[in-house]
């Protein structure tokens, strides 16, 4: 081989060994990356999530967590992060549990799990996820974001998170805003199906009616009325980008539980008079058939009684069992007088009159 060819070669060889190396610089660095993400995940900061909600210092909370109906037999649990990473968040309970301040209730007949959380503090504050496991290894679990901000004063905040009324009837929520959402938009908003109402429209929705009117003050309302049945759910009050989730539960009217009621007196009315009625002629028909056959038994036990005795007594035991079919005849006996027909050569006539007896048992 010559210089010129062997140096060639040379470096040939030192280039390809220059190229193996930076391939495999390339690819450790491809998997230190893909590692980094792994572990880290990707980040959530809080503008990305779905709800943010605002509750006071020691205060409770009720949150509703919707999902799919094909998810029904899943499990859900309920996560935190303070710096809102996921794959760093802490399962604080799974469906159907309690575990400290925390209890989670799952309500698969209307695909969504509440959860509640109680004495809640400061440090509180951060990201949670409604999250329901797909069990999958490549397929990662549904969830949601909500960002909860523990304050002593809530910016957006209601009196009451769980309102009841009465099919046909009125409810009225106050819902709260501080100072700073006071130029903001307010709304009347229901989780299952995000429709929303607004401050200053009447919305009517078939048979109920959403009226909405800001005093001014840093509190709106809301009135509903001619309440459905299928009006109950969860609803929030909402300034700007804060919510506060509020339950309303509808039951049946008054007048349909008070007239189920009186129909119900009604057939008790009706049934009892009938029932003791039957009762009685049960009775009546029982005595005159218990009467019917007492008095069949006296006359068997008389006549056999009777026909014992007769094999005793002759003639004399005779004559009481003929007693049940004789006919008595009275005879009288009168003297001939001077009046009597010349014709008679008798001395004496004699009458006779007949009795039918009949016994006193038939």
């Amino acid at each position: 081989m010559s210089c010129i060819t062997k140096k060639m070669y040379m470096m040939k060889m030192q280039g390809e060994e220059t190229l193996q190396c930076f391939n495999r610089r390339t690819d450790s660095l491809k998997f230190i990356v893909f590692f980094l993400w792994l572990i880290t995940g990707p980040e959530c900061t809080t503008g990305s999530a779905s709800r943010r909600l605002t509750v006071q210092t020691g205060g409770a909370l009720i949150i509703p967590c919707y999902y799919d109906l094909k998810y029904i037999n899943h499990k859900k649990y309920w996560c935190f992060h303070a710096k809102s990473y996921y794959n760093y968040c802490s399962i604080l309970a799974y469906a159907n549990e309690t575990k400290g301040r925390v209890s989670v209730i799952d309500h698969p007949d209307q695909s969504f799990f509440t959860v509640t959380m109680r004495n809640l503090q400061h440090e509180d504050t951060g990201a949670y996820w409604c999250v329901v496991e797909i069990e999958g290894i490549f397929d990662p679990d549904e969830s949601e974001q909500l960002y909860l901000t523990v304050q002593s004063a809530p910016d957006v905040s209601v009196v009451s998170s769980s309102v009841s009324g009465h099919e046909g009837g009125d409810i009225s929520v106050q819902c709260f805003y501080s100072s700073e959402y006071q130029d903001k938009l307010k709304q009347w908003c229901r989780y299952k199906d995000q429709r929303c109402y607004t401050v200053g429209r009447t919305n009517t929705s078939q048979n109920s009616s959403v009226q909405i009117s800001d005093d001014g003050r840093r509190s709106f309302t809301v009135l509903m009325t001619g309440l459905r049945l299928t009006d109950s759910g969860w609803y929030y009050c909402s300034a700007g980008d804060l919510q506060a989730p509020v339950q309303l539960n509808v039951s049946e009217s008054v007048t349909t539980e008070g007239s189920k009621r009186n129909r119900h007196y009604l057939y008790l009315e009706l049934l009892i008079p009938a029932v003791v009625l039957l009762m009685v002629i049960v009775i009546v028909e029982s005595a005159v058939k218990l009467r019917k056959k007492h008095n069949r038994n006296e006359y068997i036990t008389e006549v056999n009684r009777v026909r014992a005795s007769d094999t005793g007594n002759g003639a004399s035991s005779s004559s009481v069992l003929a007693e049940n079919d004789v006919t008595y005849t009275s005879v009288i006996v009168q003297p001939k007088t001077e009046a009597s027909s010349p014709v008679s050569v008798e001395d004496e006539v004699t009458y006779s009159s007949v009795h039918k007896w009949k016994p006193l048992n038939t």
